[in-house]
């Protein structure tokens, strides 16, 4: 990263934008999620340690933010430089994989295939932190709870999976 990377003005306006966008992503999976919950993921066998369904949208929601605002921080580190920029548009692409778990799992009710997908969504993750750890450590820090939340999820997503073969 280029050291005369100077950083934009707060932006109030564009900082919910990065919100949105994050929770956008949230939204297209819910309208696949959404229908499935009380029907087909009702009658799927699910572990002992399954949480209950009111707390997945609380739970993404949050995370949702999370992301937006680290995004935004690295946003205002300035697209110029090139390692900020390629983390940037890595971050858009994790976030369409993100929505295509949830059109696989629950849209096209196919738990195996959602299971690669989610671990190479845990791996976007990770390379993220890495990534934004090196253009704003308060970035990278708020990507760690979705870390854990996207690991019990594939761990979960597996479970259902072996349950229902």
């Amino acid at each position: 990263m280029e050291e005369n990377t100077r950083v934009k003005k707060f932006s109030f306006l564009l900082l919910l934008g990065f919100i949105f966008l994050c929770q956008a992503a949230g939204i297209l999976g819910a309208l696949f999620t959404t229908p499935a919950i009380p029907t087909w993921y009702a009658g799927l066998i699910k572990p002992t340690f399954s949480p209950p369904n009111w707390l997945f949208g609380p739970a993404w929601t949050l995370l949702y933010t999370l992301m937006g605002i680290s995004l935004y921080l690295v946003y205002q580190k300035g697209l110029k430089d090139k390692f900020v920029k390629n983390s940037f548009v890595l971050f858009l692409f994790h976030l369409v994989i993100n929505s295509l778990w949830s059109i696989i799992f629950f849209g096209a009710k196919q738990t195996g295939l959602a299971f690669i997908v989610i671990v190479l969504m845990w791996g976007l993750i990770a390379t993220l932190i890495h990534r934004f750890r090196k253009i704003n450590m308060v970035a990278a820090w708020l990507l760690i709870p979705y870390l854990g939340w996207v690991s019990f999820a594939s761990v979960l997503n597996f479970a259902v999976w072996w349950l229902n073969r």
